[in-house]
């Protein structure tokens, strides 16, 4: 055992105050998958009414896109007070969607990894969101920091896949898949970011001894130590039952060997003590902590926890202080083929960072070597999306998937709410299937991004507009490959848990698509995609080619 190797408990004389630090500013988190203005499901624009709750309140308009400062806003449609076919008495139906940001990836690596097992992935373990961002778009990136806002769409074309659309049997032919794409500025240079302070959380627990998962995360660790800068700095924690430091906050140069022979030497031991793993890491990172730095705790683990706290958000709170006051993200890096999921989405989602999945070497090289060194910094802090549908021009409209995600309405431009941490070089995209009136001509919604300067916190926004002649295109063979990527993507994950959304082709006819859109993008990523619905079309017997239930009226994912 090293020197440095220190357990938990155990801590005593200069580590107090740390201790204190932590645990004096504990307080309760305020999470960023707050009430959605207390309605679920996709508004029907025209009753003022969502199917089986009766009526409801309309939210807080979005910004007037002419005017976008805090405290202005403009109702993009019919009076407040009355629904659209004048009706008096009732509430407009909430015709606002706001979402904090998210850029996790680990539920569409699972898939892949569970599918590979000759496994159907379980329903709730799928999120749309993340098997979306998972594709590279292409968007325009902004100039300097912060975001730029691309919003386009196409119709859904009339009897694809069987799927109903909820109009009475005229299949999909009145729905239109809506993108709303953001991008941050790329990644600067190696050379050119600021140094990092890397805080490694290893889970070492029993369950880690499995092929994939222990030894995987010491060859992604060995990468990255080849990867990182002289100038960056790494600090080492493992747990099972109990928690113990390996290596406190070291620099890289003149110690690459030594970093390397620690990792090496990490073997499976007892059970799993998420909470005590991560305290221990936010000790060592308050400890290490560098001014100027991107400053992060890098959990590693099949996120099974069984020992000592296993609530995320009684987790979170322990080191509530070491984030707000320090700045100190989570991100969460996934393993094994019994892999908590949800537990590591709730971690990161709550802990102010984001998390991904590795099931093979190939994978790990892409994370640790690729991605992770060029997208250390953060481009933007506690971000937030507000869509605003045009009541004139849209019947219905359903966000796809970030269920978990959802902020209240009212909550958007309030900053003291959590968001999502968005790096350099990230896209984020949300899919809506928005139904249009007969007619629509005009604006079909305005879409804002808020979020704050990591460096002085100061709120800035970006707004991007999309019209009726942006959605008239035909999704399917209409030019637009990554769109079509996308939804391709979207519809996948819809069908692994059982969805109805409007449109969705069989798992046949979807492979059949992501196999041309390989072809035609020359994108490794998409012919992955390919194989991964091909399997799970296998897995249920080639079925899926049925019609599926009518949507629900409401906001749904």
């Amino acid at each position: 055992m090293h020197q440095a190797g220190r357990r938990h408990e155990k801590r005593a004389g200069g580590r107090a105050g740390a201790v204190a630090l932590l645990l004096a500013g504990a307080m309760a988190l305020t999470a960023c998958s707050a009430s959605d203005s207390g309605s679920s499901g996709t508004p029907d624009l025209s009753s003022g009414k969502r199917q089986g709750q009766g009526t409801i309140g309309g939210g807080q308009p979005a910004p007037d896109a002419a005017a976008p400062e805090a405290g202005r806003s403009a109702a993009p449609g019919a009076d407040a007070e009355s629904d659209a076919s004048g009706e008096p008495g009732l509430k407009a139906p909430d015709y606002l969607s706001t979402f904090a940001l998210d850029v996790d990836t680990a539920s569409y690596g699972y898939a892949r990894r569970t599918l590979g097992d000759g496994r159907l992935p379980a329903a709730e373990d799928v999120r749309p969101e993340e098997f979306v961002n998972s594709f590279r778009q292409g968007y325009e990136r902004p100039e300097g920091n912060g975001f730029s806002v691309n919003v386009d769409g196409a119709r859904i074309d009339a009897g694809t896949g069987g799927g109903t659309g909820g109009d009475g049997g005229t299949g999909a032919s009145d729905w239109s898949l809506l993108r709303v794409g953001l991008a941050t500025k790329a990644a600067p240079p190696t050379a050119e970011r600021p140094p990092a302070a890397l805080t490694f959380v290893v889970d070492i627990s029993g369950s880690m001894s499995e092929t994939g998962r222990l030894d995987l995360v010491r060859t992604s660790l060995t990468l990255l130590t080849d990867e990182l800068r002289d100038d960056d700095s790494i600090a080492l924690v493992t747990f099972s039952d109990e928690a113990e430091t390996r290596l406190p906050m070291t620099r890289i140069e003149g110690n690459r060997n030594r970093i390397k022979d620690i990792v090496e030497e990490m073997r499976p031991a007892q059970s799993t003590n998420v909470g005590a793993g991560i305290t221990l890491g936010y000790e060592e990172s308050v400890d290490g902590h560098r001014e100027g730095a991107t400053n992060r705790v890098v959990l590693l683990s099949d996120a099974l926890a069984n020992t000592g706290d296993t609530e995320a958000e009684s987790i979170l709170k322990k080191i509530e202080s070491a984030r707000r006051e320090f700045g100190i993200t989570l991100f969460g890096v996934g393993v094994g083929s019994d892999y908590g999921d949800a537990f590591m989405e709730q971690l990161t989602n709550q802990g102010d960072g984001n998390t991904t999945y590795v099931g093979d070497e190939t994978q790990a090289r892409k994370v640790f070597v690729d991605q992770l060194p060029a997208h250390l910094d953060i481009r933007a802090r506690d971000a937030k999306a507000q869509v605003a549908f045009d009541r004139k021009n849209v019947r219905q409209f359903r966000l796809i998937g970030y269920e978990n995600r959802k902020v209240a309405d009212e909550d958007f431009r309030d900053d003291s709410v959590d968001g999502g941490e968005v790096g350099p070089g990230h896209t984020v995209t949300a899919l809506y299937a928005v139904r249009l009136r007969e007619g629509a001509s005009g604006t079909v919604a305005r879409a804002t991004v808020r979020w704050l300067d990591p460096k002085t916190r100061e709120a800035q926004e970006e707004t991007g507009t999309v019209t009726t002649g942006s959605v008239d295109g035909t999704l399917w063979g209409g030019g637009n490959d990554r769109l079509q990527v996308v939804a391709v993507a979207a519809y996948f994950a819809d069908r692994l848990r059982g969805g109805d959304l409007p449109g969705a082709p069989a798992l046949g006819e979807l492979a059949g698509r992501a196999s041309g859109l390989a072809e035609s993008t020359e994108d490794s990523a998409v012919r992955k995609l390919a194989t991964a619905i091909g399997q799970a079309d296998r897995l249920q017997g080639g079925a899926g080619t049925g019609d599926v239930p009518e949507p629900s009226e409401g906001e749904i994912g």
